[in-house]
């Protein structure tokens, strides 16, 4: 049983072949447009996608060794996402499936996420988490602890009540002069620096909520007061700001999530999401599962950005529940209530 999945809900067109549950191919196409805007424009990630998305699905399909004859389903992202993008991706699969007389799965693009974690890439693949799992999910708009119960079952524990995590990086590295995306650019920097050097805010939230917009305007003052006393101190101490930064979101998270495994239960953690790829985070991870013999899940990094091996993943499970969707699905840009 062959799936193709089509993800298109911020500036990177991807696709992905699946059968049987293994994944077969996975084709992304990024967009540099937006590097010199400081973040990503919707107008122009919509006519990237326009362009990048025939030949990233045929590349997908031709890689993966079959015709799209072989196709038995084609799951897309629906949302949430920009608007436009995900307008480019819902169209070519209605298209595309209607023109081959298959059904289509709509998948959710965070529940995506959070099962990356079974993308199986042999008959041999089996290290996946058993339900129930929890699974920290932190990317440039999303910081989520969810317990997920099945593939349809996911419970939301905690998640930010202002700025996600990544978009708090992100900013903070713009802040610096440093550039976008500031994820990879902070990682490297962080690599270099003391953790220790500075101080930043941390909030304080009741249960397993989050809160970085503190964290961004302390960031901001700070440094400000800095450079009134030296205006090359970013250039002077980029390595040292880079880490204490890192560190300072990091004991956020996962004050957080070690709080959700003690009431829980639950020692069977994951993390998912763009800042997964965080070199501070992973290795706070394996710390953790050291010191609280946690079996923690790390991913790939080609499956921490948005895939669509990931949407392909969730697609199987749905398809084999028979749960399609009708041709008429249209793209929400936020979570439905």
């Amino acid at each position: 049983m062959y799936i193709l999945a089509i993800e298109s809900s911020c500036d990177d067109t991807s696709a992905a072949v699946l059968r049987d549950g293994i994944l077969l191919s996975n084709v992304t196409a990024s967009q540099t447009v937006h590097e010199a805007w400081g973040g990503v424009v919707p107008e122009l990630a919509s006519r990237a996608h326009q362009q990048n998305i025939v030949p990233v699905v045929d590349h997908a399909l031709k890689k993966a060794g079959i015709s799209k004859s072989d196709l038995n389903a084609i799951a897309f992202t629906r949302g949430p996402g920009l608007m436009g993008s995900l307008i480019v991706g819902v169209s070519f699969a209605k298209g595309f499936a209607r023109s081959l007389g298959i059904p289509m799965v709509e998948v959710n693009h965070l529940q995506g996420h959070v099962l990356a974690h079974f993308i199986r890439e042999g008959e041999d693949d089996h290290d996946q988490p058993s339900f129930p799992y929890l699974c920290l999910l932190v990317s440039g708009g999303n910081s989520q602890i969810v317990k997920v119960n099945g593939y349809d079952n996911m419970e939301i524990l905690g998640q930010t009540i202002d700025d996600a995590a990544g978009e708090a990086i992100d900013k903070c590295s713009k802040v610096m002069g440093l550039g976008y995306p500031g994820g990879p650019i902070i990682d490297r920097l962080a690599r270099q620096g003391n953790p220790t050097a500075f101080e930043f805010s941390k909030p304080n939230i009741k249960g397993y909520d989050y809160s970085f917009s503190g964290l961004k305007t302390s960031f901001l003052y700070k440094l400000q007061d800095w450079q009134r006393e030296d205006p090359d101190f970013v250039e002077h101490h980029k390595e040292d700001l880079a880490a204490s930064l890192e560190k300072t979101i990091v004991d956020i998270l996962m004050k957080k999530l070690r709080q959700a495994v003690k009431d829980t239960g639950i020692r069977q953690v994951a993390v998912a999401g763009g800042v997964s790829a965080n070199t501070g985070l992973r290795n706070a991870f394996r710390d953790h599962a050291r010191r609280y013999h946690w079996k923690i899940f790390i991913p790939k990094f080609s499956y921490t950005t948005d895939n669509a091996a990931m949407i392909g993943i969730t697609g199987y499970f749905k398809y084999q529940a028979g749960d399609f969707c009708d041709i008429d699905a249209e793209p929400f840009a936020r979570m439905q209530q």
